[in-house]
């Protein structure tokens, strides 16, 4: 059987996640959506192995998953078309590609990608509204990139769990985090725009918005800049600030190529 890599982009809008949920089948989710088509191209049941989870309501650019093919028939390069002509109109299968039969999505992957996206516009583009969050004023990026600057490296990562995270470890190696802004005309999403970028090994349950919130808050207030590190280093969640909503938050890049950090 081949094994075959999928690179899939999803509007996160109306699903509940990413992670099939076998215990209520009614539960719509990017994994299920997926299962389905494939079955029904191959005609039997198909298990696809995604590179991370993501959360109602986030949103993916470049999400990766595996699954092994029992059918030699069909064209690696025709995947992607037959897919997504079973697919909900807000999946889509953009490339497909053969890998090695021991690689596996979640632990060949040696980083993430996130952006969370910010309009700092005071009436936003209609069309963007599903994918930014709307925070009606320009922050002062030097100061938030001065916040952020603690975030490199291996670091314990508890203080921006949310409650129920099931990791064995809260540690995480980051690799780089920054904000920068963007001014988005003829792109996506449209705006004026304040982007968070962060890339790790791996991220806590909803580390990323409770990052976001934070050095948001943090940054209104004029905290010191070491603000966050002491966050950081108090390992409590309690310290931390609000949880960014989800509908700005991005996969936006899963690495293959990079150093195998912890899991």
């Amino acid at each position: 059987m081949r094994n075959i890599l999928l690179t899939i982009s999803y509007d996160g809008t109306d699903f509940c996640g990413w992670q099939r949920q076998d215990g209520n089948p009614k539960v719509r989710t990017v994994q299920g959506a997926l299962e389905e088509a494939l079955e029904k191209i191959h005609g039997s049941k198909i298990i696809l192995y995604g590179s991370g989870r993501t959360d109602s309501g986030v949103h993916a650019r470049a999400q990766a998953a595996n699954f092994f093919s029992p059918a030699e028939s069909i064209p690696l390069e025709r995947y992607p078309l037959i897919l997504n002509n079973f697919l909900p109109h807000d999946v889509r299968v953009m490339s497909a590609q053969e890998v090695v039969t021991d690689f596996n999505a979640r632990f060949s992957a040696t980083s993430r990608v996130y952006r969370y996206f910010m309009c700092t516009d005071d009436v936003p583009v209609a069309s963007s509204m599903r994918y930014v969050w709307h925070i009606k004023r320009m922050p002062n990026v030097q100061k938030l990139n001065a916040l952020a600057s603690c975030l490199r490296g291996e670091l314990d990562c508890a203080s921006f769990a949310a409650s129920g995270d099931s990791s064995v470890s809260t540690s995480r190696y980051l690799e780089r985090a920054h904000f920068f802004t963007q001014q988005a005309q003829g792109s996506f999403p449209v705006g004026n725009l304040v982007v968070f970028e962060i890339e790790a090994n791996a991220f806590l349950w909803k580390m990323v918005r409770s990052l976001v919130g934070t050095i948001m808050q943090l940054e209104k207030q004029c905290a010191d800049d070491d603000a966050l590190r002491c966050i950081l280093e108090a390992k409590d969640r309690k310290r931390a600030g609000v949880t960014a909503p989800p509908h700005g938050l991005f996969l936006w890049q899963v690495q293959f190529n990079g150093i195998r950090r912890h899991a």
